[in-house]
């Protein structure tokens, strides 16, 4: 299907054509990007509603400001499509997030005007900060704009950057993009104070009064513009109580205004370009913008998939069998089954209860699953603080989020060894997403750390078993339990759930000469490689490790005694990670075999389908079988 841009659209290749055009035009630019959008994600798929949200934002900047000398940083980048389509690759957006296609966020390496990489939140303060300061030192007049939404603005590192913002008297313009939600509802008292200053008519009428008034009255010696300052400040003050937040952190604060006013928009954007110092301005969009079906269901519309754009229907596909559910939802389902039990579960997730499947125990068990908003060192520290007073915390947060929270994990939890409940969703590659999502890094990262039991369940029986294991009051340690994004193996999934003793692994088939060790969901490609290898006469052994920490000891003695050629298989950085640590347990026990690693290799791994890049990545079972095949060509009997 051929999706044609609009007359204006088309003839945009960059933000200077955009300039061309009048203010008056950029009515019928927005109308049109905003279709050519949603032509575009309904056939080819995406994130969705964010974009739409700030289409007026997206070209009022590009107009406004000179791009890409002047630097524009999109926080997590969900919301930077128009941006794309505006900066030169209109023509291949329909590549978005496909394999060896243009990526879902910005990127550097894409674009000039994708001035920083970004995929997870409340980065961009930080990063345009960084771009003032050094545009100060180097005495350039070079514009620094940040674009963050109200739900980025929620973690840490946003409050950070705005707190030495104030202070650093740098040229930079942050715009608060305030539409309530991140993917599923805002929450917490940073939502209530932005709602506070939206609604409040009394305070927005009394300050477009005031400027009015100001701007009428004579400047001189007994009135300056210092003075005017001062008069709005104090009558803000007491019209509302928490209107001065931003200001305490020295950003002057200009709006809200309705982020949809093109004109409006423009026009403001002209004035806080000639204003001096650190600025903020707070827009007030709505996700979803221009598809009304999206306006209404924004969680579902944050990333539908494929969609009928007329009628709104979501293709699903259609199976004639039943199909094994999501590791998710056999999370977010067998948390409730364990919490109807064990009083002191509680469920915790930083901004993903519908990601990460706790909405299920939220519905049902409200005063026990919390949304702590996008605040992942925050959800760790807060497992830490109920586990001390024995509640049994799951803190679910994907495996790639959870880099954020590393030092709570080491300090907080690990060496007080308190015993809270790791579930990484997403581990592995995650697909589309692409680089700044995959979960390649945290089987090394969580095994280096004392105390830590690291898992991987190959299965949804193997999930709900750790699961089960993780909350009983003889588990004592922090214990980390990480599986993919997507389905799982088993339609019939809801089996009676049994303790694992920790630190043990299963065989599942013996062999002959060469044996493949796999950690977590990988197995079943291993099993699959196996079924392969059959008709080449060769018979691997397989056995389902469980745990990257304890390892196994006890099977990886019988392993090294029986086999002299191994393959270690698993959906993390095969730079410590798994496969590493049996090639440790082989070093210290004088052990001498071929061993062969396979896994996420050491580089960056760009975006694709799941499929796509395992096989790339040298893991999948066609990768696994002609690993053992060409192992079993050697003669060689050593080598590490």
């Amino acid at each position: 299907m051929e999706i044609t841009p609009g007359p204006l659209l088309r003839q945009i290749n960059s933000p200077d054509d955009l300039k061309k055009l009048s203010k008056e035009q950029l009515h019928q630019v927005c109308d049109e990007l905003r279709h050519y959008i949603i032509d575009v994600v309904s056939v080819h798929g995406g994130h969705f509603g964010a974009s739409l949200g700030v289409v007026e934002l997206s070209v009022a900047l590009h107009y406004v400001f000179n791009t890409p000398y002047d630097q524009l940083v999109w926080d997590v980048g969900h919301q930077a499509y128009g941006h794309k389509i505006l900066t030169g690759r209109r023509d291949n957006f329909h590549t978005n997030r496909k394999y060896n296609g243009l990526s879902g966020f910005p990127r550097r390496a894409e674009s000039e005007y994708d001035s920083f990489g970004v995929g997870h939140s409340s980065t961009s303060i930080s990063a345009a900060l960084g771009m003032a300061m050094a545009a100060k030192y180097k005495g350039e007049n070079r514009k620094s704009v940040a674009v963050i939404g109200d739900g980025a603005l929620t973690a840490g590192l946003a409050f950070e950057g705005m707190n030495h913002a104030g202070v650093a008297d740098a040229d930079m313009l942050i715009v608060l993009n305030d539409n309530c939600m991140s993917i599923d509802q805002n929450v917490g008292a940073l939502k209530e104070y932005l709602t506070d200053i939206t609604t409040s008519q009394t305070y927005n009428k009394l300050k477009d009064d005031i400027w009015n008034a100001l701007g009428r009255l004579p400047v001189g010696k007994r009135f300056t513009r210092e003075m005017a300052s001062k008069l709005e400040h104090s009558i803000k003050g007491f019209i509302s109580k928490s209107s001065n937040l931003f200001e305490a952190l020295k950003l002057r604060y200009f709006g809200p205004i309705d982020g949809h006013n093109i004109t409006k928009l423009v026009d403001v954007l002209q004035d806080l370009k000639k204003i001096p110092g650190p600025k903020l301005l707070h827009i007030l969009t709505v996700k979803g913008k221009g598809y009304s079906l999206a306006e209404q269901d924004q969680t579902k519309w944050h990333a539908p998939g494929l969609f009928d754009k007329i009628t709104g229907e979501i293709y699903k596909k259609k199976f004639e069998l039943p199909q094994p559910p999501k590791y998710q939802d056999v999370f977010g389902h067998t948390i409730i089954e364990l919490a109807e039990k064990n009083k002191n579960i509680i469920g915790i997730t930083p901004a993903m209860p519908s990601g990460s499947s706790l909405k299920f125990m939220m519905d049902k068990m409200p005063d026990r699953a919390f949304d702590v908003g996008i605040c992942e060192q925050h959800a760790v520290t807060l497992s830490a603080g109920m586990a001390t007073q024995g509640m049994k915390v799951f803190c679910n947060i994907y495996s790639s989020f959870m880099q954020r929270a590393y030092d709570q994990v080491v300090h907080d939890v690990a060496i007080q060894n308190l015993p809270v409940i790791f579930c990484l969703d997403r581990a592995g590659l995650v697909g589309e997403d692409g680089a700044t999502h995959h979960g390649a890094y945290d089987i090394a990262y969580m095994r280096c750390i004392p105390n830590m039991i690291v898992s991987a369940p190959m299965n949804e029986a193997e999930l709900r078993n750790l699961m089960y294991t993780a909350q009983l009051d003889t588990t004592k340690n922090p214990f980390t339990i990480r599986y993919p994004r997507g389905e799982g193996t088993m339609p019939e999934w809801r089996t009676e759930m049994t303790a694992i003793k920790i630190g043990t692994g299963r065989k599942l088939k013996d062999g002959q000469d060469i044996a493949i060790l796999s950690l977590g969901h990988p197995g079943n490609f291993a099993a699959t490689a196996i079924r392969d290898l059959r008709k080449d006469d060769i018979h691997p052994a397989h056995y389902d490790m469980r745990f990257a920490k304890p390892l196994d000891e006890a099977m990886l003695h019988e392993v090294f005694s029986r086999y002299n050629k191994i393959v270690t298989v698993e959906d993390g950085t095969v730079t410590g990670g798994f496969g590493s640590a049996v090639l440790e347990f082989m070093a210290a026990h004088h052990y001498k075999a071929e061993v062969k690693i396979l896994g996420i290799p050491d580089i960056v791994i760009e975006h694709g389908t799941p499929k796509e890049l395992q096989r790339d990545s040298g893991y999948d079972a066609n990768a696994i079988a002609d690993t053992v095949r060409e192992m079993m060509k050697e003669k060689v009997k050593v080598t590490v």
